[in-house]
């Protein structure tokens, strides 16, 4: 038996938008475009069921982090030397000309191409070291992250977010962070999205219970997908990445802690919950990856939350709710016609 719910939390990202031929696609891409340009490696692109099943692992709720932790375990099964520390630099074109330095002496017989069976055992191996890419690095010993440059600064060595954003937003990419490409220069894959929750179920929902959105999207990125769908006016609250990060900076000055609060950690949820101003609510949050019920099992400690698992993006179902349910999803849905009934 369903408890009548007075709050329905959406994740976005395979919730209410389709995101495999963006985000997924951009994932791609960037795997590719970093081993070829910034490294001179030849690789086959990775296919989205090899990305779903990598975040599978749990602890990837963030693409950035899902496309390094993939960079490295293609870098530790290429045989490309182990680099296990990186070297300080203020611009990006000196980290990629020293790169490519690294490597001109490596030669590769043949593209890098994925055994399923090996992928499997490592993010085995993965979960069992907490998963994310912290997982990842724990499983490599750190051995090969000096060849993957994911962290600082868009304009001086995160390698890994610059190429990332400049696929995913295309034009939008000078004008948000004012700067040129270096990598990519056509459209933005943010406009091969698609809507997966149709405006009149979200109309239905909203007449009946309050909406919010707990994503683990940059708040720019969030509000691009809102405005381009018409989606604004059916949401009281949407907390996103950038909230996150200011909460974990204001819990690093108060106590000199350094947290994490993008899922599966439970804040993004909790703070929908606060922002609504209900009191005690039941709720529900509709996701579709292990990080989402995760996040939705933790936020019981505060709040009365049912962890909705959708499969309504993935072609794999079988696999999927599997995970969604070992991750403690307490029921799983596959139309957004179904959300409409359990209301």
């Amino acid at each position: 038996m369903v408890p009548m719910m007075d709050l329905l939390i959406f994740d976005m990202d395979g919730v209410l938008i389709d995101v495999s031929r963006s985000y997924r696609k951009t994932i791609q891409q960037t795997i590719h475009i970093y081993l070829k340009h910034c490294l001179g490696l030849r690789a086959n692109l990775v296919s989205h069921e090899e990305i779903s099943f990598f975040k599978s692992a749990g602890g990837f709720n963030n693409d950035w982090d899902l496309t390094s932790g993939f960079l490295l375990y293609l870098l530790s099964i290429s045989k490309v030397p182990p680099l296990p520390k990186q070297k300080k630099f203020s611009f990006l074109d000196a980290a990629v000309l020293y790169l490519r330095q690294r490597l001109s002496n490596f030669h590769q017989r043949k593209a890098l191409c994925l055994k399923r069976t090996h992928l499997s055992s490592f993010l085995e191996q993965v979960k069992a070291s907490g998963g994310g890419l912290k997982g990842v690095q724990s499983v490599q010993k750190g051995l090969w992250d000096g060849w993957v440059y994911r962290s600082g600064d868009i304009n001086q060595e995160n390698l890994v977010k610059r190429i990332f954003q400049e696929i995913y937003l295309g034009n939008k990419f000078s004008s948000h962070y004012h700067l040129q490409p270096l990598f990519y220069r056509d459209k933005g894959l943010y406009l091969r999205e698609k809507l997966l929750i149709e405006r009149k179920v979200l109309s239905s929902l909203r007449k009946k219970r309050r909406l919010g959105i707990a994503s683990g999207r940059p708040r720019f990125e969030a509000e691009l997908a809102l405005k381009r769908f018409r989606l604004t006016p059916y949401f009281d609250s949407v907390v996103t990445l950038d909230e996150c990060e200011e909460e974990e900076g204001r819990v690093l000055k108060a106590s000199g802690k350094r947290v994490k609060l993008t899922k599966p950690h439970p804040y993004s949820l909790l703070k929908v919950i606060e922002e609504m101003g209900i009191s005690n609510p039941q709720c529900g949050y509709v996701g579709d990856v292990v990080d989402d019920m995760r996040a939705a099992r933790a936020a019981r400690k505060e709040s009365n939350v049912l962890a909705i698992g959708f499969l309504g993006s993935h072609t794999n179902r079988k696999e999927t709710e599997e995970s969604l349910r070992h991750a403690g999803a307490d029921l799983i849905i596959e139309t957004p016609a179904e959300l409409l009934r359990l209301i």
